[in-house]
């Protein structure tokens, strides 16, 4: 009995010094800025970009090279001076609107803002004609109240 707590004393201790040691290589951009105001600016920034190969990940959340590299820029340009829109410019003309979370509303964009709109003004009005489509042959079903007898 001692032998099984002994291994299971050791399965434990080994589970925690990995819990422990791989805590740190799950952290993706663990350098600090001196400024906490210019930080708070580049984590904001970071979570604004999305990740040109994760493509559902922010840069911020990526583990890849690229999303490395477009944190490091982004580090490079904030520190160099620029502000959150030129940022966000600079990396809109470099990779495109795509790698905006929230692109701005554009004559080429202006679709991704109205569509949301439109599927649920149609998606409305297709469910008022069902409801409506169903409640007049449920008005047409219903019995007069003297023809009971008569029908059957």
């Amino acid at each position: 009995m001692t032998g099984v707590l002994r291994g299971i004393s050791r399965l434990l201790c080994a589970a925690l010094a990995v819990l422990l040691v791989s805590g740190p290589a799950h952290a993706v951009d663990p350098i600090e800025l001196a400024d906490p105001a210019l930080q708070e600016r580049y984590r904001a920034l970071s979570h604004e970009l999305r990740c040109m190969q994760c493509q559902n990940q922010s840069i911020a959340d990526s583990p890849v090279g690229l999303a490395g590299d477009l944190r490091r820029e982004v580090r490079e340009l904030l520190v160099a001076g620029k502000t959150d829109a030129e940022v966000r410019s600079f990396m809109q003309e470099r990779y495109g609107d795509f790698i905006l979370f929230r692109p701005a509303f554009t004559a080429r964009t202006a679709w991704l803002w109205a569509a949301p709109v439109v599927l649920l003004a149609l998606g409305l009005f297709v469910a008022v004609r069902v409801i409506r489509k169903r409640a007049s042959v449920v008005d047409e079903d219903d019995v007069v109240p003297g023809e009971e007898g008569a029908s059957r």
